[in-house]
């Protein structure tokens, strides 16, 4: 018998250590600085300057994935591009790009998301994916003081099965990440404390710009970036174009940080 490589470990040593230390993390997380709903890039970015400036932050995902659209690029081929002055983020990042036309950047799609999500996870963002924002926690004068989740799976089940109870978790600010679906903001406007528009068709030129305009405090407590900031307004969509969604994460951390200071 040929000699082992690997060290004497085996199934219930590995199931513990999962087990363990993703609970361990878990209970340690209820209580946060900030929450970000949504994975994609303006949730990345945000919660990468965020943690790098000392903020405890835990990203949700309803997916078993990060990076939204970012990795996909439009119309399925994996390229992403992004318009000035934007391409300084894919700098920060490290990320090789080209420029295709002035004020255009190009890069492979893969890679600058795979960038993203360890600029994310190296400052110290903790994640929950497959999990599901359900609700909002609500304080004193309707402010966002947390959010209720579920399991994504959860919301598949047959009706007839009972229903399975979600837990909550809170922070001092909540961040709306979730794209188009603006799932936060939806949770507050079926309580009449938002009123959220659709968003319009698409015009890159000016749906960028807006986005980044418009990023910020929504409600008490509640910031919404990205694509939902269009949603929640009926700004035009940008379709397969990042830099909007990079710059208003970014946006949204400086202002995160100051009412963080205000605490």
């Amino acid at each position: 018998m040929a000699d082992k490589i690997f060290s004497a470990v085996g199934e219930k040593e590995i199931t513990r250590a999962i087990v363990g230390e993703y609970f361990r993390e878990f209970t340690e997380y209820v209580e946060s600085d900030v929450i970000i709903v949504g994975g994609g890039p303006s949730g990345l970015i945000a919660g990468r300057d965020l943690a790098a400036a000392g903020a405890k932050v835990l990203l949700i995902e309803r997916n078993n994935y990060l990076g939204g659209g970012f990795w996909i690029g439009g119309y399925l081929l994996n390229k992403t591009t992004v318009r000035a002055p934007a391409q300084s983020v894919l700098e920060e990042l490290g990320v090789p790009f080209s420029e295709t036309s002035p004020g255009l950047f190009v890069a492979d799609a893969p890679h600058a998301c795979a960038k993203l999500i360890a600029a994310a996870c190296d400052a110290g963002v903790k994640i929950l994916s497959m999990t599901l924002c359900d609700d909002v926690v609500l304080r004193e004068n309707n402010r966002v003081a947390g959010v209720v989740i579920n399991w994504t799976p959860v919301s598949t089940l047959p009706r007839a099965i009972a229903a399975l109870d979600p837990v909550a978790i809170e922070s001092k600010i909540v961040v709306d990440g979730t794209g188009h679906d603006a799932s936060v903001v939806k949770c507050l406007e079926r309580r009449g404390l938002l009123k959220c528009s659709t968003f319009g068709a698409m015009w890159v030129e000016r749906s960028e710009d807006l986005v980044v305009q418009h990023t910020g405090e929504a409600h008490p407590g509640l910031i919404v970036i990205g694509m939902a900031v269009s949603t929640l307004y009926g700004l035009p969509r940008m379709g397969p174009t990042f830099g909007g969604m990079l710059l208003s994460g970014k946006k949204a951390a400086e202002i995160i940080l100051g009412l963080l200071s205000k605490k």
